[in-house]
């Protein structure tokens, strides 16, 4: 897997809609009574289950990046970690076919499970994780947010979204019977519906106008990175930004005890970067293992980025969004 990177000055789911249903027997005091999965309230998994969960992606995930085998883990990963995963280790493998040499095992302890109740399927989980993979010192410690999302009683946990934290990033989530309460996509007691966030994301990094963003890295930052990057001698460069919620890109979010929500939401974006007459854009071989096409003055990468987000009650009208993290991976380049 490449190495994934975490952005901005602290580094940092069509529907995945199965039509499935599910009984469960419990055996009560009376005799045997049926609970129907399909409407009644259920954790997503125990906290053994997705303590082997944990554990199962550790160990795929270790065994793909010492190969560079992306089928190694690819039943461990989907949505836009797994996209990014698997893109990374295609390219790696094409770089070095022997495997990684530099392989350093990922470990991850410490495992703080917020599971909700929910009807049906597909089901899903965030495990608060600690790293090995603390390597800036300044930054301190950061924690491995992994949401796990299941499509059915017969698939495995998989990986969907990923946010490296710090612990005072990370909310005190709401509870109800002791677990964590879900937020529906079309929720009307947050500020920005889970469901509407990337497409109003997407629609501020094209315009900037004023809306539920607070001033950021992710935010304020990145389009200020973006208009540097567009103004080089010598290189044009262009954003187009997409809006990506189907199956398990699909927005997930858990209320807050303030009233609000942690949501983890994706998007994809195309970056097109055009030389000037003579010379052609600079690739590294990460990208030109994953490049179709020849470059004779013009790159153009694909990429999909994952974010978490907190979102204040409805109501609030001004910085009502905080992009906390942001995960991307270039997927596809083409040159011409």
């Amino acid at each position: 897997m490449r190495r994934l990177r975490r952005t901005g000055p602290r580094r940092q789911a069509d529907t995945l809609l199965a039509a499935v249903t599910a009984s469960v027997l419990a055996l009560g005091a009376s005799g045997c009574v049926t609970v129907h999965g399909e409407r009644e309230l259920i954790p997503a998994a125990s906290e053994a289950e997705a303590d082997r969960a944990v554990k199962d992606f550790t160990d795929a995930y270790n065994k793909a990046d010492k190969a560079y085998d992306p089928a190694l883990d690819a039943g461990r990963v989907t949505g836009p970690l797994g996209e990014i995963n698997q893109a990374g280790l295609r390219s790696r493998q094409k770089i070095s076919p022997d495997g990684n040499k530099d392989h350093s095992p990922l470990e991850l302890t410490d495992a703080k499970f917020v599971i909700p109740r929910k009807a049906g399927w597909p089901r899903w989980f965030v495990a608060d994780t600690d790293s090995n993979r603390d390597t800036d010192k300044d930054s301190g410690d950061t924690r491995w947010l992994l949401v796990f999302v299941r499509g059915s009683a017969s698939q495995p946990w998989e990986v969907a979204y990923l946010s490296i934290l710090t612990p005072d990033e990370i909310p005190a989530f709401k509870k109800e019977a002791g677990y964590a309460v879900p937020v529906a996509a079309d929720s009307a007691a947050v500020a920005v519906a889970p469901a509407q966030l990337g497409e109003r994301y997407v629609s501020f990094l094209k315009d900037g106008q004023e809306g539920p963003f607070a001033p950021g890295p992710h935010t304020t930052g990145w389009r200020d990175d973006r208009k540097k990057a567009g103004t080089r001698p010598g290189l044009a460069t262009q954003y187009v930004d997409q809006v990506e919620n189907r199956g398990d890109f699909a927005p997930l979010a858990l209320a807050t005890e303030d009233g609000g929500a942690l949501v983890f939401f994706a998007t994809r974006y195309f970056e097109r970067q055009t030389a000037a007459p003579g010379y052609r854009p600079k690739v590294g071989p990460e990208v030109r293992a994953l490049m179709t096409g020849e470059i004779k003055n013009t790159v153009t990468k694909r990429w999909v980025s994952s974010q978490s987000a907190l979102v204040k009650p409805t109501g609030t009208t001004t910085a009502a969004v905080e992009v906390l993290a942001r995960l991307q991976g270039v997927t596809a380049a083409e040159g011409s």
